[in-house]
């Protein structure tokens, strides 16, 4: 199978009415627990192997996982072999025990592993890390070396934060492709399905430090498509430096300063860099929009790397990963453009990269979703072809997000009676404190260094920018007076540093 068997095999789902796949969990796999379908354990022994530097491994269909999706390993120059399924690879673990299923019943997913590097981590040799998950509907999380698992990356989203509710494709079926023996870079083929819509993707991954993959997609739709988010990243914020989040939120009872997956989220235009505070505790879900004419770039991040923030052993939210979305054209893909597969025009040039907020008080919810949506819609029978890279990001600056400015790594909001009281006392003054590090930041006071701010709504009183000693960065302080009444819904802030009527920062934009 090629990546262009996978295109014509999306273009005839596509002409052909959408089949549902087939509701045939036996009962004992659709009964059990979210603990007893972890019992179910594949067997190491059994894994696929890929060459010197790669296996793979099977996930079990029960509980959430109901779906069957089809897997093959693509032989190099030869024909797909089918990976059949047999409840031997399995330790199917006390609640399944006597139960007997039939080969039909085959697989929800797999996870790849990857030898990497050994020298660093006193690893032996050859030992094989997971690092990448296809589990689920037409999610992927991936993560690099020393990093713990985090945010989900997906195929597509359909309808995110719509009246009439998201639409969830599937990947339905998965082409591993056998590399050279020495290989340290794999290729997976995916066919997507859905009531609106069929995809061809080929994901070409790199796993390391970071960990990368180019992700190459033709979509067919079925029906006019008026909101689909491309590259789209999920994740989960609780609550953060800043404090409960939204504006009126309710407190969390935590020992834990912190709890999320990411913190905040990065738009990259040909004009700006900006960084967004991820909220929770707002009333209801809430979708915000970031105008990109043509979009450079853009990604959750996790910026907060200090265990002493999270004070979480096991989840280790310090490291957890970021992922960059950096769209391709067809000039930096020359190769698919000689095989006949042009990756735009267009997909990446006018639209809107936008942050759907999911009030939540649950961790284990996802409740962040970020995704490019064009402006114009995608039509029935017309494809679309575009590539993008997937970058894992760690500890920032990183050569991943291009330029030179200086970046928010924190924001903290608090009572501005505190420090600077009035007669009678305004309890709805704010005091915003806003940290900025990068390497071309002034290392002492200068006078050319302004705090440039805006508010969307009420003002933004006496801005003050100056170094920090402590980390070798610099602080705005800002007091932000709201107007009476308050609008409904957010209030915008805005901030960045300028040196000489020069942008050294990327924009801070938060809302209040």
């Amino acid at each position: 199978m090629t990546f262009e068997g996978v295109v014509a095999e999306a273009q005839r789902l596509a002409a052909a009415p959408y089949a549902a796949p087939a509701d045939d969990l036996p009962p004992a796999l659709a009964a059990l627990s979210y603990d007893g379908y972890r019992r179910i354990v594949f067997r190491p022994a059994e894994a696929l192997r890929l060459g010197r530097n790669f296996s793979a491994q099977l996930f079990h269909r029960g509980f959430l996982q109901k779906k069957r999706v089809r897997l093959f390993v693509q032989s190099r120059g030869g024909a797909p072999r089918p990976v059949a399924y047999d409840q031997r690879l399995f330790d199917l673990g006390k609640d399944l025990a006597g139960q007997n299923f039939a080969p039909e019943l085959g697989f929800a997913g797999f996870r790849l592993h990857y030898a990497f590097s050994d020298a660093p981590k006193n690893r032996p040799p050859g030992f094989q890390e997971e690092f990448l998950v296809f589990l689920g509907a037409a999610y992927f999380r991936l993560r690099g070396d020393g990093q713990e698992y985090g945010l989900s990356a997906r195929g597509l989203a359909i309808g995110t934060g719509a009246p009439e509710g998201e639409e969830f494709p599937d990947f339905v079926a998965h082409w591993i492709c056998e590399p050279e023996p020495e290989a340290r870079t794999l290729t997976v083929l995916s066919l997507l399905d859905s009531p609106s819509v069929a995809g061809a993707y080929r994901f070409d991954i790199a796993p390391g430090d970071p960990s990368r993959m180019t992700v190459t997609v033709s979509l067919h739709p079925r029906r006019r498509l008026d909101k689909v988010g491309l590259a789209p990243l999920t994740s989960m914020f609780l609550h953060g430096e800043s404090g409960p989040g939204a504006r009126n939120a309710q407190p969390f009872d935590d020992f834990r300063p912190e709890v999320h997956d990411s913190d905040g989220l990065v738009v990259l235009t040909e004009a700006d860099r900006l960084w967004r505070p991820l909220v929770n505790g707002r009333p209801a879900p809430q979708i915000s929009a970031f105008r990109a004419a043509p979009l450079r770039g853009f990604g959750l991040m996790q910026r907060e790397r200090s265990f002493a923030a999270y004070l979480d052993v096991e989840a280790r939210h310090e490291a957890r990963p970021g992922h960059w979305i950096e769209p391709l054209t067809d000039e930096k893909r020359p190769e698919m453009v000689a095989a006949g597969a042009s990756t735009r025009p267009g997909a990446f040039a006018d639209g809107a990269v936008q942050l759907f907020e999911i009030p939540s008080r649950e961790e284990y919810m996802d409740n962040i979703v970020a995704a490019f949506v064009p402006a114009a819609p995608l039509e029935a029978g017309k494809p679309l072809r575009l590539a993008y890279q997937l970058t894992t990001v760690g500890a920032e600056p990183t050569e991943a997000l291009p330029g030179t400015l200086a970046r928010v790594v924190s924001t903290r909001v608090g009572s501005a009676e505190r420090l600077r009281p009035t007669e009678p006392p305004n309890p709805q003054r704010r005091l915003y404190a806003i940290d900025f590090e990068g390497p071309n930041l002034p290392k002492d006071h200068d006078e050319s260094v302004l705090a440039v701010v805006s508010a969307s709504a009420g003002e933004m009183v006496e801005p003050v920018a100056g170094p920090v000693p402590q980390t070798g960065g610099w602080r705005i302080y800002v007091e932000w007076r709201p107007p009476a009444p308050l609008p409904p819904g957010d209030v915008i802030l805005r901030a960045h540093l300028e040196r000489d009527g020069r942008r050294i920062s990327e924009t801070w934009d938060a809302p209040a």
